[in-house]
């Protein structure tokens, strides 16, 4: 499936988010969600990752709740992506599945590539990418530059 550039936004962010932070990224991102709707974003990709993916997939299903016709979208980068993570994350990774209004699986198993074909997936069907940045490097700052060459706007969160 293709999206409309100026209808679809992606989230890009690390892994790990501190405590103390969790509830000001969130509100925030809640916030940029909410104004992106008003734009007239309806489509919102997530790559189904821990940390700031499961945020702002959980944002997006609370907004769903009174805009319904925005949608949620998880790219999933392989099929096994949970496999070794603690139950407790397991199991909202599987809430948050079976919530979205799509799933794509980009791959069946773990390849070295499939996490940057993720990311490049989310960036090239969106005309806004969401990024919740605090380092240059790893697979954000990738994503994050990805989007700048391809003259996608990006909206830090934080």
């Amino acid at each position: 499936m293709t999206y409309e550039l100026s209808t679809t936004c992606c989230f890009t962010g690390h892994r790990y988010i501190a405590g103390d932070k969790w509830s000001d990224i969130e509100n925030k991102t809640y916030k940029i969600c909410e104004g992106l709707i008003k734009r007239g974003f309806c489509n919102f990709i997530t790559g189904g990752a821990l940390g700031f993916d499961t945020m702002a997939a959980l944002c997006v299903l609370r907004l769903r709740q009174r805009y319904k016709n925005i949608k949620l979208i998880i790219a999933v980068p392989c099929r096994n992506q949970s496999e070794k993570w603690h139950n407790a994350e397991k199991k909202t990774y599987d809430e948050i599945l079976k919530m979205a209004d799509e799933v794509k699986v980009l791959s069946e198993g773990y390849t070295p590539e499939c996490m940057h074909r993720r990311n490049r997936f989310m960036v090239d069907s969106s005309g806004v990418c969401v990024a919740y940045m605090r380092k240059a490097a790893g697979g954000t700052a990738y994503t994050v530059r990805y989007a700048v060459d391809n003259d996608r706007e990006v909206i830090f969160v934080g």
